[in-house]
């Protein structure tokens, strides 16, 4: 039997799982019990595989649709895999490799953040707000920047944690990149106070946008 086939590989994961990880990252959302670590030099050795990425994120299991997302050919994914994909996504950390390590490289990606910034269903509108913030930091021309602001000012208090999450790092990169409207977004994230007592990590930046805002300023002007 090959090493590489997809009986093997859900065997060598499970051989990876370690209970006291999953317990630590269950606390995030995140089950699965495997290192990221291991992940990485297990995708190392496979070497990109459309085929068994697709057979991978098939199994539902949380370290295996990781294991595909590191392994899988962005650019092969039609622009309905990749919808489909995001709405399936349950756990935190796979809908953000998702975004930022498929989704981003993906020939489809302005269509679908267009499609899913007003999404009701909230992994494809957290989904399209990461992309744009995305945008607002590498390739704002096109961007409506007060209008993000207004959006987010009416809707993020409200917005469930993953779409919160996601609103709120747009409102932290509109004030980071974009002086003239940095005042508003600082604004907006001391009036909603969205993220303020998320413990942080020492040595961390804090996600609260205004912290998030003004640290990150201070580092661009040293």
């Amino acid at each position: 039997m090959s090493e590489n086939n997809l009986p093997a590989v859900m065997a060598e994961l499970a051989d990876l799982e370690n209970p006291r990880m999953r317990e630590v990252n269950e606390r995030h959302g995140d089950d699965h019990g495997v290192k990221l670590s291991a992940l990485r030099a297990i995708a190392k050795r496979l070497k990109r595989q459309q085929d068994m990425a697709r057979e991978l994120w098939a199994t539902d299991d949380t370290a295996a649709r990781l294991l595909a997302l590191l392994i899988c050919k962005p650019q092969e994914f039609t622009r309905q895999e990749l919808d489909t994909m995001v709405r399936e996504s349950r756990a935190p950390k796979v809908h953000d490799w998702l975004v930022n390590y498929v989704v981003k490289k993906s020939p489809y990606a302005e269509l679908l953040r267009l499609n899913w910034m007003m999404d009701p269903d909230q992994e494809a509108a957290s989904a399209g707000w990461a992309l744009t913030s995305d945008r607002v930091a590498k390739s704002p021309d096109g961007l409506d920047l007060p209008g993000l602001l207004a959006d987010i000012e009416a809707k993020i208090r409200e917005a469930p944690d993953r779409l919160q999450w996601a609103m709120n790092t747009c409102l932290a990169m509109i004030g980071i990149h974009h002086e003239e409207l940095r005042a508003r977004a600082l604004e907006i994230g001391e009036r909603f106070e969205v993220l303020k007592d998320y413990p942080t990590p020492p040595n961390c930046t804090s996600p609260y946008a205004p912290i998030w805002i003004n640290e990150m300023v201070r580092r661009q002007k040293n």
